[in-house]
């Protein structure tokens, strides 16, 4: 037991215990052993036992900088995980059947002032010159046609698929170099102080007992710390994601791998499938009010591609958020803090964003303005997140089952119908510095799912006719040009970053 007599609330952090391996314990432990290993002592507690959810294979581009904070090389990272190269997100089915766009991670157009280049192309496409809204931007036009190359000057926007679970593996030896221990054992009980509530040490299955000073519970949904031990509630969202229920696996690659994710709506719900060098993740996510597991099991296996490499395995969750994703010394990432599904891929970036916030306030001591940033910074994120995420279920023209019609007549967030307000009445996107998805992701989303602006903004009738065409017809043909100059995805990445077959 430690021998330091002073309240724990005074004590300086020295000792830290992350709680639960996957994808969330092993970026934490490899971001603050980079970071504070010369200050810390950091143990990472894991059980092989007990299997991880392995949802989200797909990323999105802010893991890049995440990747450069710690200094992970990146052709050693993907050959290790079985990457491939992600520009964005094919929507297939949702604003109708056989319907297809795609989000990508490019900027469209260029801005000209300080006016959107949206309401160039809106004034244009008025006038009869400007053709389809995806010819502005290299990367959704590289992603159409499976090409993919770096560019000078970070001249192209993009993401991973990955293999989850060797993502965690990759973190677990990149951790163990800089400091961090590994214990291997099952959590029985979480011990606290009972003077104030504060979390003193994990009892292990072993008899051992592990003291710490601060706590980071990874423990996925059952939220072991911030949930079970300090009792911090969780704020459901179901009644905005009915989804509740998903089940994946993993088939042989038929095909070389595309460079986007493809999200598949089906009549309750959504598949996905995610594709490696060598396999590709799959997927699907329902409401298991709409359509029972048995359904779902068959829709879903009477769909993939290639050979099934092992049973599909079912998940359950609940949409929403931890009330407080810090509460005294304890920090939640990854499931237990919050669960948004995977549709734009925003599960690991939560959890870096977590990480982040962490680093940034990490305290000498607890103090409560330090915790209160904390929470306030990430329930921000995690609300721009979903309504993100809502917006493209409340968009869908689809009244074909049960499911849609519902969704058709819920009530969304005030927050959320003011940006679609707004950008319908004036093809502004109301954007607050600092959120995830800037304001070409709003726009892609919104046009792609049927909403036209009915005015732009009126800069755009400053410039001629003659000089607008130019304009719109400078920027398509240099995204083509460019675009034409990319080699093939895979042929890029077997010489970039081969991975070794399973």
């Amino acid at each position: 037991m430690s021998n330091d007599t002073r309240d724990i609330r005074s004590r300086p952090i020295k000792r830290v215990i992350i709680a639960g391996g996957g994808t969330a314990g092993w970026m934490a432990a490899a971001a603050i052993s980079k970071v504070l290993g010369g200050v810390l002592d950091i143990t990472l507690v894991e059980s092989e036992e007990i299997g991880t959810v392995g949802v989200g294979e797909a990323t999105i581009p802010t893991l890049i900088s995440f990747h450069r904070m710690i200094d992970i090389n990146e052709q050693a990272f993907m050959s290790a995980v079985q990457g491939t190269i992600k520009l964005g997100i094919s929507f297939e089915n949702w604003l109708e059947t056989g319907h297809r766009y795609i989000h990508s991670f490019g900027f469209s157009g260029r801005d000209r002032g300080a006016t959107g280049f949206q309401h160039f192309w809106l004034r244009g496409r008025n006038e009869g010159y400007a053709s389809g809204y995806e010819d502005y931007c290299l990367e959704l036009k590289a992603a159409l046609q499976d090409r993919f190359a770096h560019l000078p000057r970070s001249g192209t926007n993009y993401a991973y698929h990955m293999d989850a679970s060797l993502y965690a593996k990759f973190l677990r030896e990149f951790s163990g170099r800089h400091g961090t221990r590994r214990v291997e054992g099952k959590i029985v009980d979480v011990l606290a102080d009972a003077e104030s509530g504060y979390i003193t040490a994990l009892k292990m299955e072993n008899g051992d007992t592990l003291e710490a000073d601060f706590f980071i519970d990874c423990t996925g949904f059952r939220a072991l710390l911030i949930g079970k031990t300090l009792g911090v509630g969780f704020t459901d969202w179901s009644h905005w994601l009915f989804n509740d229920s998903a089940l994946a696996t993993q088939t042989t690659a038929v095909r070389d791998a595309v460079p986007y994710t493809r999200a598949i709506a089906g009549t309750a719900g959504w598949q996905w499938r995610i594709p490696l060098q060598h396999r590709v993740g799959n997927g699907i996510v329902y409401s298991s009010r709409h359509i029972s597991d048995d359904e779902a099991r068959e829709q879903f296996l009477s769909s993939v591609e290639g050979e099934v490499i092992k049973q599909p395995w079912p998940i359950r969750f609940k949409p929403g958020q931890r009330q407080q994703c810090w509460a005294k010394n304890c920090v939640a990432l990854g499931l237990a803090g919050s669960f948004i599904e995977p549709l734009e891929s925003t599960t690991i970036h939560l959890i870096q964003r977590g990480i982040v916030h962490l680093l940034q306030n990490f305290p000498q001591v607890i103090t409560q303005p330090a915790i209160d940033e904390y929470n306030a910074r990430l329930d921000e994120e995690l609300q721009h997140v979903r309504d993100f995420v809502v917006m493209h279920y409340h968009l869908s023209d689809r009244r074909d089952s049960p499911y849609w019609r519902e969704i058709a007549e819920m009530e969304i967030p005030a927050t959320l119908r003011h940006r679609i307000e707004l950008f319908r009445e004036t093809g502004t996107v109301f954007h607050v510095p600092g959120e995830l998805f800037g304001e070409n992701s709003w726009i892609q989303v919104m046009m792609g799912q049927g909403i036209m602006p009915k005015r732009y903004h009126p800069t755009a009738d400053a410039v001629s006719p003659a000089e607008l065409q130019h304009f719109l017809d400078e920027i398509r043909s240099n995204v083509l040009a460019t675009v034409q100059r990319m080699p093939a995805h895979m042929d890029y990445l077997r010489g970039y970053c081969p991975a070794p077959r399973p």
